[in-house]
């Protein structure tokens, strides 16, 4: 392995660790954690490629640090599950960037989960019809096996044949990747909310309509959303042990 790449592995390393630091300090425990073991991870290819002992040393040191703080939060974490307490909050500034539908829900995505309910009064016009699409995306992009989604909507009164021929070609879509999407309107539906099947409740304020307009179709931010500046909300995050049951009630 060249010197180059060792160096390139390090400052990733670095980079990943600097980031579980922060989201440790400020109390985003299951993110924290992520990154703790993405961050080690790349720390142990790089002790594998290091021939001097002394860095073997240094590098080993580090790591068991970090492994410490890790174990420590992962065991913190699941006793606040285990007790029905974990509540984590994520306040998003207007203008922020970086919170892509993979960077704010991969915490929560494991290989356990194949079954996710979307709870949105607003999957109706174009652009929140793409915001579904894109969350259908990203979670068959990710290293669950999800088998069934149930989407939750209001429908769109000014124009319901848009929204209903998009979920169609969107559910048809789906089903050729062997997922089935469950399709339910309600009148009366106001709060947003997205359970997995592993426990994880996110209730995001504003739903998954929370990006901004590009100010144009070749602006910075169109094509890639960890670029795309957000709105303010607040992102809620609970873990409960009874979610097919709560559903199923």
């Amino acid at each position: 392995m060249s010197e180059n790449h060792v160096s390139g592995m390090e400052a990733s390393a670095v980079s990943v660790l600097k980031r579980a630091v922060e989201l440790d300090q400020s109390g985003r425990l299951q993110e924290s954690l992520v990154c703790y073991q993405e961050g080690i991870q790349l720390l142990i290819d790089v002790l594998k490629a290091l021939k001097d002992e002394s860095k073997r040393g240094h590098y080993r040191d580090k790591i068991k640090g970090y492994m410490d703080r890790a174990e420590q939060i992962k065991a913190h974490v699941n006793q606040m599950k285990e007790d029905g307490k974990y509540h984590e909050q994520i306040k998003i500034s207007d203008d922020a960037t970086g919170y892509s539908y993979e960077a704010l829900f991969k915490p929560y995505i494991s290989n356990a989960l194949t079954e996710v309910w979307v709870e949105d009064p607003y999957i109706r016009h174009t652009h929140q019809l793409y915001n579904f699409l894109r969350f259908c995306e990203m979670l068959l992009k990710s290293c669950c096996k999800v088998k069934l989604i149930h989407l939750l909507t209001s429908q769109d009164e000014a124009d319901s044949s848009q929204q209903s021929s998009a979920l169609s070609e969107l559910k048809d879509s789906l089903s050729a990747q062997g997922v089935t999407l469950d399709l339910q309107y309600s009148s009366t539906i106001h709060d947003r909310e997205i359970r997995f099947d592993n426990g994880w409740i996110i209730k995001i304020g504003r739903g998954l309509d929370y990006f901004k307009k590009p100010k144009g179709r070749f602006s910075v931010g169109y094509c890639d959303y960890d670029l795309r500046p957000c709105h303010e909300t607040s992102v809620d995050i609970f873990h409960t042990k009874h979610t097919k049951t709560l559903k199923d009630s």
